[in-house]
């Protein structure tokens, strides 16, 4: 699994604050054994970070892309926008199983905004900005994202039969 991350902040940009939340999530990934292939910082800008995502879609890059940050209520919070703007289609149900998730211990969980999409062979999946959110959210649909990113590739919806021989 190839995976991208976008850190979406403007502090970040401007180096006035640290990106803690794209570390945890890279670190997540090599503990899955996936591969940090990009990781990039962009500010709060809708046409730019859809660019980006259609960018690394459209080249092959990477299977996931993951944004961290942009997701909520604040005036340059634009990153589903421009999730929506890559997008070829969305995939709703992982930002409901995150928002779902979280509201059992952060009833503001309810108030984030993440959505995801899939562009190509590329699935784009937004996350929270704060690391604790953005791990406790991933760890939640990480399960399924291999079997989404195989999707994508052609494989089958259904799991192979417990024998192992293939479905007729």
């Amino acid at each position: 699994m190839r995976v991208a991350i976008l850190t979406i902040s403007d502090s970040v940009a401007r180096g006035t604050r640290e990106d803690r939340s794209g570390h945890a999530i890279a670190d997540r990934c090599r503990e899955l054994g996936w591969e940090v292939v990009s990781r990039a910082v962009l500010a709060d800008d809708l046409d730019t970070i859809a660019a980006r995502l259609i960018q690394l879609a459209d080249s092959n890059a990477a299977d996931l892309i993951l944004t961290v940050g942009g997701t909520g209520l604040g005036p340059r919070d634009v990153t589903p926008e421009a999730t929506e703007h890559a997008a070829e289609r969305l995939v709703p149900g992982l930002g409901e199983r995150m928002r779902a998730a979280g509201a059992g211990s952060n009833p503001r969980s309810i108030l984030s905004r993440s959505t995801a999409a899939c562009r190509g062979r590329s699935l784009i999946l937004n996350l929270p900005g704060s690391p604790r959110g953005a791990v406790e959210s991933f760890a939640v649909v990480e399960d399924v994202i291999l079997h989404a990113i195989e999707i994508l590739h052609g494989a089958g919806h259904d799991p192979a039969p417990a024998s192992g021989k293939a479905q007729s």
